[in-house]
Order: C-alpha cells, then structure tokens, then sequence
C-alpha cells in the first residue's frame, strides 16, 4: 500500500510523520472504508529487538503504519536531523479510538491480558464507551491460535485490539491479518492500564517525558529492560556521525 503519510527512518523502521490528530484522522477513514491495517506503535526496546531478530524486523515491514511511541523515538529522529512531530502512543491511540467508535457504533475484539483483567476491561470499556460493541474478547493465555483467529473472524469487528505484548501480538497480526479486513493493533499493556492494574504516569510525567521514569519508579524489575535506552541513543548517534561524514 502507499502510506499517505512521508516516513522517518530510524534504524531501518519507517515512522510516519504526523501528529495524533492526523493519524486518527486517517484512521478512521480506513476502518470506515474497511481497509486491511495493522498498526505498530514502537519504542526504542522495539527497534532494538527487531535488530537483533531478522524475522521481527521483517513483521515491521508489513505494517501500514509505525508510529514513535516513547520518547526515545523522538530523540533519536531529532539526533538524525529528520524530527517527528510528537509521540504517538499505543494507549492514546487506542482511548481516542474508543471514543470515536462509541459515537460511530463501531464493533471491537479485545484479545490479550489475564481473564480477571481482560474481564475489567470489557466492563469498563462497555460502561464508559456506550456506543462500542464488544464483539468479542479473549484473554492472552490461549494454546490453540487458529481457533482464537476463528473466533475474532466470526465475530466480524471492525477493529482488533491485541495486547499480548511485543513481539507476540505484531508476529500474530502479520500472520492473520488477511483473514478480516479491520484495523489490528498491537497495544502492549494497555488493558492492564485500563483495568487500573498499571498506573500511567501523571501528566506532569508524561509532559516532561520522563513517563519512563514513573514506569520503572512503580515497576523496578523493568530496570534491565530501560538498559536498553542509552544503547539505542548511542548507536542512533554512531549513525548520525557515519552520516555527516
């Protein structure tokens, strides 16, 4: 498909170039017009993983669209010279989406998560977002994929949800996609965030853009995956030097 939007390169993952407004603009189009789209929101732990795993690296580049999700994106865009506009998260994404598709009427699958909070999510997401159908939902702990793959097909929803975290939920979107025209979405922990299980960070956090910061405060064991930040900017700054050269 060609992308309506231009791209910016950063450790070869192409990431549109727009703001939020524009994005779920265009989204919306597409679910309204019943295009096949399957959304990657990443982070700099993303683009690092998927150098080191070549079959990953290769499910980027089936998504229609990749969005800067963590402010190390950003960064590294700006240390490159080709700055994106803003962030463009998983969970903003995924909250404006709800809204919209209450006044739209618009049909979802929830997949992911644990079944006590997946079943918080449902309610909650049936109570503040009236207008939603919850066409289906299933939690994260499945053996046998292809009956949860009948299982959103037969349920015809305009808009998958996947939050069974990286790479899991982009390797099984690349991989069913083509069996329901509907925007799939990978959306990491955001149902967790939804149920209250996980606190998101207050807005001052979130503004400053230490969120990440907040995160490790309330989840010290993701120490060793924030590691992963000053690696990333180190080599976005190799590349940037190798280019002025």
């Amino acid at each position: 498909m060609s992308v309506p939007f231009d791209t910016v390169n950063i450790l070869n993952v192409p990431f549109i170039k727009t703001t939020n407004a524009g994005f779920v603009q265009q989204l919306q189009t597409d679910i309204l017009a019943h295009r096949n789209r399957f959304v990657v929101t990443a982070n700099p732990e993303i683009l690092m993983y998927a150098r080191e795993h070549p079959d990953y690296q290769q499910v980027l580049t089936q998504a229609d669209y990749i969005t800067p999700d963590g402010i190390g994106v950003i960064q590294g865009a700006q240390i490159l010279g080709t700055p994106l506009p803003e962030r463009i998260t998983g969970y903003d994404i995924l909250l404006t989406l709800l809204e919209w598709g209450s006044q739209q009427h618009q049909r979802i699958f929830l997949l992911g998560a644990k079944p006590a909070v997946l079943k918080q999510v449902t309610t909650i997401v049936q109570r503040a977002y009236p207008g939603i159908v919850v066409a289906g939902a299933r939690d994260g702990y499945y053996d046998d994929e292809q009956t949860v793959v009948d299982q959103i097909v037969a349920a015809q929803p305009d808009m998958v949800f996947v939050a069974t975290g990286f790479p899991k939920q982009e390797f099984f979107i690349a991989e069913h996609r083509q069996r329901l025209d509907a925007l799939w979405m990978g959306v990491g922990g955001s149902f967790d965030v939804i149920a209250g299980a996980v606190k998101r960070a207050p807005l001052f956090w979130q503004k400053h853009h230490v969120e990440w910061l907040y995160r490790l405060i309330q989840e010290p064991s993701r120490f060793k995956r924030m590691l992963v930040l000053p690696r990333y900017l180190r080599l976005v700054k190799k590349i940037a030097r190798q280019q002025a050269n």
